[in-house]
């Protein structure tokens, strides 16, 4: 047997997150080793053999080494027992896949740093809001939501019946923007969003990885 898989990467990370709610609702037994790739000191030598391009996270289990979190997290599911993450019929995966790209390719940047950073993030800092960078992100933000509304209607969750990767993907990035005003309130205006976003909180693996904000 293998050792047990190790996770590289820091708390506040929205893609660490990801992969660690991966890896405690599949009920896998893993180590956290703590890389902060904004430390003052920059990204340690040895981690560039995990990550060449110096992001996080990355992940070892064995001999295998692998980074980019939608290769970690289904690896993670396919892998290892536990329930499945990811749905067996090629519609249902396809849904499943387009929602993470959807999280990926405009909820991140615009929940996280066009609203949650320059909102909470940099004043906190010291630094000034740009309004403008923030009604952007709010413009796009609110479109996922409506997209993303329009899926979860037919199940509890957002791919369908069944908690997937599709809901990990979205929820550490949820975690940021609903602690803004104007991101719970269009969390808010989304009920089907808002409910999956209670089943969401309420989930043990979230507690466990709750980000350190104060």
């Amino acid at each position: 047997m293998p050792p047990k898989p190790r996770l590289f990467g820091a708390h506040y990370s929205v893609y660490v997150r990801i992969a660690r709610l991966a890896l405690l609702e599949k009920g896998v037994d893993h180590d956290c080793v703590p890389v902060d790739i904004f430390s003052s000191e920059g990204v340690p030598d040895w981690y560039l053999e995990r990550h060449p391009f110096r992001r996080i996270p990355a992940f070892e289990h064995g001999t295998l080494r692998l980074f980019e979190t939608t290769a970690i997290t289904r690896y993670v599911d396919e892998a290892f027992t536990g329930p499945a993450l990811q749905y067996s019929a090629a519609a249902a995966r396809a849904l499943t896949n387009q929602i993470v790209g959807l999280i990926d390719a405009y909820a991140y940047r615009a929940m996280v740093w066009d609203v949650y950073v320059e909102r909470l993030s940099k004043p906190k800092n010291g630094g000034l809001c740009d309004e403008a960078r923030i009604a952007r992100g709010l413009d796009t933000a609110r479109t996922c939501l409506t997209t993303l509304a329009q899926r979860a209607s037919d199940g509890p969750w957002l791919a369908g019946d069944r908690l997937t990767l599709a809901d990990l993907h979205a929820a550490p990035v949820f975690a940021y923007f609903a602690l803004t005003e104007e991101g719970a309130a269009s969390i808010e205006a989304h009920p089907a969003i808002a409910h999956w976003w209670d089943r969401m909180q309420a989930r043990d693996s979230m507690a466990s990885t709750a980000f350190e904000t104060s």
